[in-house]
């Protein structure tokens, strides 16, 4: 009960801050929105801006680690808050600190996915999309990269899985059984639902052979 009226409460008063925050941008009124950002923050999660921005994404999911399990509302309303503080950036036309602020946002975002957070809270499927929308122009860390594999595998989005698995690749990363693994999971998965997250069977066949050719796989191996 008290977990159900604290996310009802989390969720009102971002929504009230989103929209306060737009009126703000506006207004050309950037201290002013980052203020509500900032006392949200305090509000909710007991940080302000300057603390949540010195610390590493790791830093701020073991915040919210709690005898080994992830409280990924909170960890999702975090990412929230950096997502919003990144668009007043944006607006000020500050590229650097939005782009620094989005990129933490989403690998947030995609932690708290993977560990069970609820998509529809706050958004997530849509916020994840803006962001990745934004970042688009840049190379995500090895770490966002690698969740970004996984969501985009367990969302059905099985092209975009494969686009993260070479992006890996081709940055040096020792992918190789992970990314058989990957092409095992979707011998498994039905045609019909290939072809709609944009990898049709013929194509993860031959995907297959690629990867082996790539990463000196033996054809007879039993990993696929």
């Amino acid at each position: 009960m008290f977990r159900r009226d604290y996310i009802v409460r989390m969720i009102e008063d971002m929504t009230a801050m989103v929209a306060k925050v737009m009126t703000l941008k506006q207004e050309r009124k950037t201290t002013e929105a980052l203020w509500e950002v900032d006392e949200l923050l305090n509000r909710h999660f007991r940080l302000n801006s300057r603390l949540l921005n010195s610390l590493s994404v790791e830093d701020i999911i073991d915040m919210y680690r709690l005898g080994g399990v992830i409280e990924s509302d909170k960890l999702q309303g975090v990412a929230r808050l950096l997502k919003e503080e990144g668009s007043i950036y944006a607006g000020n036309n500050n590229k650097e600190a939005a782009l620094f602020r989005s990129m933490r946002a989403l690998h947030l975002y995609l932690y708290a996915d993977l560990n069970g957070a609820d998509r529809e809270l706050l958004s997530m499927t849509q916020d994840i999309n803006e962001l990745l929308q934004e970042v688009q122009a840049y190379r995500l860390p090895v770490k966002t990269e690698r969740l970004l594999l996984a969501y985009m595998e367990s969302v059905g989005r099985f092209g975009k899985a494969e686009d993260s698995l070479y992006r890996l690749w081709e940055q040096g990363e020792d992918v190789a059984m992970a990314g058989a693994e990957l092409y095992g999971r979707l011998l498994l998965i039905s045609p019909v639902d290939l072809e709609q997250g944009n990898l049709p069977l013929e194509e993860v066949k031959q995907g297959i052979q690629e990867w082996c050719r790539l990463n000196v796989i033996p054809a007879e191996s039993n990993i696929l």
